[in-house]
């Protein structure tokens, strides 16, 4: 006769990665998440929105806690700045603000013909020159509504077959947890599926080339804005989002455009990696006192106390990408940190992290013999004393 065996209550299964929060549990923790941001920027406080620029400017320096917070909170870093009594002269001159909306609306007038024929002559390929360009309407309530139209739309266009122009178009993208709503100049559809940014600038282009740091800060922007394209393309079929984009410019001294294309595949891979190293928002703010906010209406001892209590990594480049570099420097300078000396600087200097300890290596009074850092410090402090005595002796 057969035997029948006990039955055996199966052992749960094992699983690598981490368990999914059911749907109702990411909204909660999506809505205490934005609950918490707000009361670090201040009740009253209406958020600032994360531009591609800043984006770009946080990228190149993941390691700053502080301005990761501060960003995806939505703190208005000016003003706190400026609260704080380190006011940065940081920001666009409202003359070139002017001049800039002037030439977009030029170079977009007529539902951006000559915008369309700039495109075609640079990236054309062999397509037929744009006689029907689509303008589809991006108008909807919020930035999650008109990102959610923008998606929609260049769907609808990549399947129409044609030349599209999307004029302002509202793109997400999700960083350190937190989403981030991207407002690009203009997208352009191709009749082939590809997508192109565009990127329209005021700085002229003369003789065929532009100032190359202003054209570098161009490519990180419109990287970004690549990004959050990708994000898109993923969920449509037949659809090639561009790795090369379309700057316009000024031609030399006049309002005529001219336009030349800059290949941003290096800026994507920097800017992707850099991203997906930034911690988590909800993870630092969660580490943060409590009651800590960041709201200008608050004292400055206040404002200083809440502005230490996240860590930042400060570097000279800092002073042209954010606003409270200026604050950053000066604590920098005031604990005698090498970071102020450069990042160059401070990775030659190994484990000696203030100027302090760096003077005293070289003097032989503290340090250990054997480190090669410790050892090129009193060699350098050896030669600069022997040219120093020669010189004294010459006179």
């Amino acid at each position: 006769m057969p035997q029948h065996r006990p039955m055996q209550t199966p052992r749960p299964v094992a699983h690598s990665g981490p368990t999914p929060l059911p749907p109702q549990a990411r909204e909660q923790r999506g809505t205490t998440l934005r609950q918490r941001l707000a009361e670090l920027r201040g009740p009253a406080v209406a958020p600032r929105p994360l531009d591609a620029r800043a984006l770009a400017a946080l990228a190149a320096n993941p390691g700053c806690r502080r301005r990761a917070l501060l960003d995806g909170a939505g703190v208005d870093k000016a003003a706190l700045a400026t609260a704080l009594g380190s006011p940065a002269p940081f920001g666009q001159s409202q003359f070139a603000f002017v001049r800039g909306n002037a030439f977009e609306a030029k170079v977009k007038a007529d539902g951006g013909t000559e915008l369309m024929r700039l495109l075609h002559e640079r990236l054309g390929g062999g397509a037929e020159a744009p006689r029907e360009v689509l303008v589809p309407d991006l108008t909807a309530a919020g930035p999650e509504g008109r990102a959610a139209r923008t998606a929609l739309a260049l769907r609808e266009a990549t399947e129409a077959g044609g030349w599209a122009l999307l004029d302002h178009p509202m793109l997400a993208l999700e960083v350190a947890g937190s989403p981030t709503y991207l407002e690009p100049d203009a997208v352009a559809v191709h009749p082939d599926g590809t997508w192109t940014v565009v990127e329209i600038k005021s700085f002229p282009m003369i003789d065929g080339s532009a100032d190359a740091a202003k054209v570098g800060a161009a490519a990180r922007q419109s990287a970004v804005y690549v990004l959050a394209l990708e994000r898109i393309a993923e969920l449509t079929e037949g659809v090639e989002v561009g790795h090369r984009v379309l700057l316009v410019c000024p031609k030399d001294f006049s309002n005529l455009p001219t336009a030349s294309v800059v290949d941003v595949r290096k800026q994507r891979a920097v800017t992707r990696r850099q991203l997906a190293r930034l911690t988590r928002i909800e993870d630092i703010a969660a580490a943060l006192p409590e009651g800590t906010t960041f709201d200008p209406e608050c004292s400055p001892q206040q404002l200083d106390a809440a502005v230490e209590s996240v860590g930042a990594t400060y570097a000279p480049e800092c002073l042209a990408a954010c606003e409270l570099a200026f604050h950053c420097r000066a604590k920098a300078r005031a604990a005698g940190a090498v970071e102020a000396l450069g990042r160059s600087v401070r990775g030659e200097l190994g484990g000696l992290t203030t100027v302090g300890a760096v003077l005293a290596a070289a003097a032989g009074k503290e340090g250990d013999p054997a480190d090669p850092t410790v050892v090129a410090l009193r060699r350098a402090a050896a030669l600069r004393a022997e040219a120093l005595e020669g010189s004294a002796a010459c006179r």
